[in-house]
């Protein structure tokens, strides 16, 4: 039962991944870019959780900690600009 929600969430988050990359690609405003590639890296952490339960490593855990964090100091960083046009002074 375990494998088979493993498969199912893995390939779910393939297609969400596919969907949201060429989202990223076709795309032309800035901001709809930085909120794309937002969720690929959410769709990304996923995946790495879910490598972490099934080979029941915690690396993969700290892989997506680290991602999670660089996503965030990102988008903050993203938004600022956009708002501002400037992006820390």
């Amino acid at each position: 039962m375990h494998e088979i929600v493993f498969q199912v969430a893995m390939v779910w988050m393939t297609g969400l991944l596919g969907v949201m990359i060429i989202f990223l690609i076709r795309t032309r405003s800035a901001l709809a870019r930085v909120l794309a590639l937002d969720t690929v890296t959410l769709i990304l952490i996923a995946v790495l959780i879910l490598f972490a339960d099934a080979n029941r490593t915690q690396y993969y855990l700290d892989a997506a900690l680290i991602l999670a964090l660089l996503s965030f100091v990102s988008t903050l960083a993203a938004a600022r600009y956009q708002s501002e046009r400037e992006t820390f002074s």
